[in-house]
């Protein structure tokens, strides 16, 4: 399995379209073959920081899903809405 954390600092007001994006991102998502949970979390002390944690069965699953017609077409609609670069990393359960 592997873990997915990507953190994502949206424009003040860009926060509502991100959401909804989001949305339909994870609904389609959770239809992949492969995911196990998408989910979106917002830090507790800042609302314009939302970070995706995902797990997945394999690298070939994310492959698949990066490649997907979903999150080709709503992935760069929503880094227009960024006021920084994503922080994505990808992690294994090691203990």
């Amino acid at each position: 399995m592997i873990t997915i954390i990507a953190k994502h600092i949206i424009q003040e007001d860009k926060t509502t379209a991100f959401r909804s994006l989001a949305e339909e991102l994870i609904v389609e998502t959770h239809k992949e073959t492969g995911c196990i949970e998408y989910s979106l979390f917002e830090d507790i002390d800042h609302k314009n920081i939302l970070t995706f944690i995902e797990e997945w069965e394999s690298k070939e699953a994310i492959e698949k899903h990066f490649n997907s017609n979903h999150f080709t077409r709503i992935v760069p609609q929503m880094k227009a809405l960024l006021s920084t670069s994503p922080e994505i990393n990808l992690y294994k359960e090691v203990i």
